[in-house]
């Protein structure tokens, strides 16, 4: 039980934050540095708006990836090993599917453009990166610990 709450308030939180800053952008909030640019953006691909060409079907192809991969947190007992990581990446996987439906495009707003220029991104992929970062890492030290 102490497990899903984790993964419930990881996932709930991170998904009010994501759409809470989402809305000031869209609202209209905009800064500029020489290095980060915080304004709005629509894209309608993935990363790189890459797989745009597929227009609204790529929510639906999303969306079933989403549900494919629920199902196999649950079923591999990924829920159970890492609670909070799972609640980080479903909270930024919905997020930006529900942008999908609800503005046609994930609602992107981080500009990095010091020295080159890297993709646009927002709160959830911050998420997405940061839960599947500590998979990696819980995964690397009991690898690590099994070695010795």
């Amino acid at each position: 039980m102490k497990k899903f709450v984790i993964f419930a308030f990881a996932l709930v939180g991170v998904f009010f934050i994501d759409q809470g800053l989402k809305d000031i952008f869209l609202s209209g909030y905009d800064w500029q540095s020489k290095c980060i640019s915080l304004e709005l953006h629509i894209n309608k691909g993935v990363a790189f708006s890459m797989l745009s060409f597929l227009g609204d079907k790529l929510k639906w192809v999303q969306l079933a990836l989403i549900g494919l991969l629920a199902y196999l947190t649950i079923s591999e007992g990924w829920l159970k090993r890492y609670p909070l990581s799972v609640g980080l990446l479903a909270g930024g996987a919905l997020g930006n599917i529900y942008d999908r439906f609800a503005r046609d495009g994930v609602t992107d707003f981080v500009y990095w453009h010091c020295g080159f220029n890297f993709a646009v991104f927002n709160f959830a992929d911050v998420m997405i990166d940061l839960g599947i970062a500590l998979i990696l890492i819980q995964e690397f030290l009991k690898y690590r610990a099994s070695k010795k």
